[in-house]
């Protein structure tokens, strides 16, 4: 059976995960992408971070949407279909698309969930794509490490609660990548699906070349300005003090306050997870890689 031109294009996704050094990825697209362009790879990214370019804004279901009875999901392929037709709108280009919110985004861990749109959000995009994606790559981190670090994002620019009112519901969050990763799989069905274990991420070039065939020796650059960072504690500190008491900051205040207290690293246990809740987060979350090794269709790179 002939195929149109759109299901010829070649898609390659890097769906994050969060604090998984997807900025950073971001930055290495933009920061390359003359000899992208020039190689035939159209790109789409999130600028939400400062990297340069046309933001990419996908309008995926959201948690809130799971279970509505009767949920029509053709606006939300119409707008995503929309959105990646202009950005890359001829089939003869290949497009590399990264955004870290395709399973969800991290402010449902707060009410005790682990991604829970994920399998409705992945069933969407795969209907609004021009063609079945060529390759996924999807980056793990251990449970302890992501939440702590989420925690400490979200922190910098919102007034947040006490970790310590949090980290019992965080250590008993249920479900985790083994869910996520079997609904890359079943429901947005990459021909190659591929799961990075962080220790084993590499640079940002070397992540590209990992997703995309062809790219490995390319002549790509690291970005030189490290993006994302989480805070240190006394920052955090400042900054949830003047949330606390009513203040609004822009987005360059509070960087002028990250930056201000940037040198001291003084650990004044701002969060931290108990050794117990560690040891049991990290046992789950190498049984949970074991698990994922098992699943078919999926190759898992361990550090």
């Amino acid at each position: 059976m002939a195929t149109s031109p759109a299901m010829d294009k070649k898609i390659y996704i890097h769906a994050g995960a969060h604090r998984t050094g997807t900025s950073s990825f971001q930055m290495c697209l933009a920061e390359n992408a003359d000899t992208l362009h020039r190689l035939g790879y159209d790109l789409a990214y999130p600028t939400r971070d400062g990297a340069p370019g046309r933001g990419l804004a996908l309008r995926l279901p959201r948690p809130r949407d799971v279970g509505v009875k009767g949920l029509s999901l053709r606006p939300f392929i119409r707008k995503v279909r929309t959105e990646l037709e202009q950005i890359s709108p001829d089939a003869n280009r290949a497009l590399i698309l990264s955004e870290e919110n395709i399973p969800g985004p991290m402010r449902s861990f707060y009410a005790g969930k682990f991604f829970p749109a994920a399998s409705l959000r992945l069933h969407t995009l795969r209907r609004a794509l021009p063609a079945q994606a060529e390759h996924l790559v999807f980056v793990t981190r251990s449970y302890d490490a992501l939440y702590l670090s989420a925690y400490r994002k979200r922190s910098e620019d919102n007034a947040s609660r006490p970790f310590a009112e949090l980290r019992d519901m965080l250590a008993g969050i249920e479900g985790g990548w083994c869910e996520v990763i079997t609904a890359l799989r079943d429901d947005l069905q990459p021909k190659r699906l591929t799961v990075l274990e962080y220790g084993a991420r590499g640079s940002s070039p070397a992540l590209l070349g990992r997703l995309v065939p062809g790219l490995e020796g390319a002549d790509l650059t690291e970005p030189a300005r490290t993006v994302n960072l989480s805070a240190t504690d006394k920052a955090l500190e400042e900054l949830q003090k003047r949330y606390h008491a009513g203040a609004e900051l822009t987005r360059p205040q509070w960087q002028a306050v990250i930056a201000e207290h940037a040198n001291d690293r003084t650990d004044r246990g701002f969060a931290s997870f108990t050794p117990e809740q560690v040891e049991k987060l990290q046992t789950r979350y190498a049984r949970d890689l074991d698990q994922i090794e098992k699943l078919g269709g999926v190759d898992v790179i361990r550090s």
